[in-house]
Order: structure tokens, then sequence, then C-alpha cells
């Protein structure tokens, strides 16, 4: 389910009730971590995503896709934004980041701006894609899918181009190979479904989904066909297709394609199948619910959020967020 090469446009949601989540944190983590040591420092990173989402609206896909790549590999440490050395290899160029994942100016800028204004490096880089990923959804999604971050991540040291080619589930996996990886994570199967719903909006590459338009037998076949114009048997490799009908709008809609076999990707229509599982109950749910989807959605980023955070005195605050300190 990694979050395929999304690309946001403008969404509205409309949710006419307010929910108040009630989620287990990390007793290290806290909202209010950098209220005293630099009170300014959430209201400048949201200007910075919401001036970076006003030039690019896919940049907010790109952004809380940067989060989950992040913590679904060692935890939510930031490792994911360092660059290559000469001594060291990252996860920039493993199978699931390499001409995929991007975002990370924004990145640059946003921690050069949050520096300025806390006049020192308070904020680690791992903080901070929790927070533009929250922001961003905030913002493409409206003030219902708005959560409170919970705050306290310090930067890793090191980071594994392994462990991102083998944690990050592709998108040809299998409903149980999918439930397996997230629960490898401490995420379950109302995580999966819910999370998956980052795919309402943004696009994926025609090599994530050609094997699916043209074995799958989950699929409707006027769907199927429309899709081989844009994604031929060979090449057109890097040719976009939007995740749902509503690429430009945070909606259920996603859900509601699942329903008609109409998932773009081979995993998302692994969520249902129409057997009466859990995971099709909850397709069904969302479908009919966008106030359910807000509420899981948001229950879900923060629980991923708080994936084995480094906290205290481990790792660092780095000062760039390419590279230790």
């Amino acid at each position: 389910m990694a979050f395929h090469n999304l690309q946001l446009s403008f969404p509205v949601l409309v949710i006419v009730t307010l929910v108040t989540l009630v989620i287990p944190s990390n007793a290290q983590l806290s909202p209010h971590f950098y209220d005293k040591v630099c009170p300014q420092a959430l209201p400048v990173i949201k200007s910075v995503v919401q001036q970076a989402i006003n030039r690019e609206r896919r940049m907010g896909a790109s952004l809380l896709r940067l989060h989950f790549h992040d913590c679904f590999v060692n935890g939510c440490d930031g490792s994911v934004l360092l660059d290559d050395t000469r001594n060291f290899t990252g996860e920039k160029t493993a199978l699931p980041n390499i001409n995929s994942i991007r975002g990370f100016s924004v990145v640059d800028e946003i921690k050069a701006a949050v520096d300025k204004a806390c006049k020192r490096p308070v904020v680690s880089c791992a903080d901070i894609l929790a927070i533009a990923a929250r922001d961003s959804v905030a913002i493409l999604g409206g003030p219902k899918l708005w959560y409170q971050v919970l705050l306290g991540r310090r930067d890793a040291r090191t980071a594994s181009k392994a462990a991102a080619n083998s944690n990050l589930p592709p998108p040809f996996f299998s409903f149980s190979q999918l439930v397996s990886n997230f629960k490898s994570h401490g995420l379950d199967v109302k995580d999966l479904v819910a999370l998956s719903g980052a795919h309402t909006i943004g696009f994926a590459r025609c090599t994530s989904f050609r094997n699916r338009i043209y074995n799958d037998t989950n699929i409707d076949s006027k769907f199927a066909a429309s899709l081989k114009k844009t994604c031929p048997k060979s090449g057109g490799d890097n040719n976009l297709q939007s995740l749902d009908a509503t690429p430009a709008r945070v909606d259920t809609t996603y859900y509601t394609a699942l329903l008609q076999k109409k998932g773009l990707l081979h995993s998302d229509q692994e969520l249902f199948k129409g057997h009466g599982s859990e995971s099709d109950k909850l397709v069904q749910l969302y479908g009919r619910s966008p106030l359910a989807f807000a509420r899981d959605f948001k229950a879900s980023l923060i629980k991923m959020g708080n994936m084995k955070p480094l906290t205290g005195k481990q790792g660092e605050i780095r000062c760039n967020c390419r590279r230790v300190n």
C-alpha cells in the first residue's frame, strides 16, 4: 500500500461532526513539545507547507508519502531524508523510493524557516515530516482532517537501503501479505484499510498497475480496457493514472471504486473481495461515511507516526535534514 506516486490537487471533504480522537500515545511524545522552546515552530511549518502546495498541488501528497516511507523503515526517525555519501548508502535509492519519493527541497525549505524562527535547530527532521504530513492532509482535506501531532522525535544517524527494500509494501502485494506487513509494524487491518485511503488523491505510474489491468480477474472489464490506453503492455512506464475518479478531492470515491472492482492497484483491490471480511466491511463503511473515514484515517496516521520514535537522548537534532551532524 505504499503511497504510490501520490499527486494531490485541492480537494473538499465535508464532514459534519467533530470527532475527538482518543489514542494511546508514546509517553515520551507530546503535542506540546515545542510550546515553550519554540512556540512559533508549528505555524511556520504550516505556512511553508501551504506555500509549497499553492505552488504545486501534488506536493501535499509527496510530503504525506515521505512521512509514510520514513515511518515504515525503522520507525519515524527522518532516515528517509539522508543523502548517500561515499561511505554511506541511505534509503533514497531503495527500489520503492528511487525515482518516486520527492519533496526533499520543500523539507529543506521548512527546516531553514523553522530554524530561523527558533533561532537554532530545535525541531527534528522527523517531526517536520510528521507535521508537514498533518498540515498537508488538513490543507487538502479540510479542517475535519486536522489532528494533533505528537512531537518530540529525534533524528537517526543511520539509514538502511536494505530495510527500505524489505519493509515498504509494493503495489502487487496480496491481502495476506499486506496484513502481515502492517502487523509487523504494529498496525492492524483497520489501519491498513484506513491508511490506504490516502489513495483517494493522487496518481500512480503505469509500472504500478500494468500487471493488474492485463492479468487480474478481480477487475471491471471496461475499467481495465480504458486503462490499457494509458498503460500499454510495453513502454509508457511513467504514464500516470489517477488512483480514483476524483484525484482532486479527498473524498470516499476510492472506497466506492473498490466496491465496483475499480481499484487501480492490485493492493488496493485486495482490500475488497466481497466475502464479508473485516476489510470488506471497512471498505463499505468508508464508502458510505466520510465521517468514519476521516475519524479512522486520522487515528491511523497518529498511530503510524508513533512507530519506534527516537526520543530523549537517542539520535540527534539534525542541522541539515540531508546529512548527520
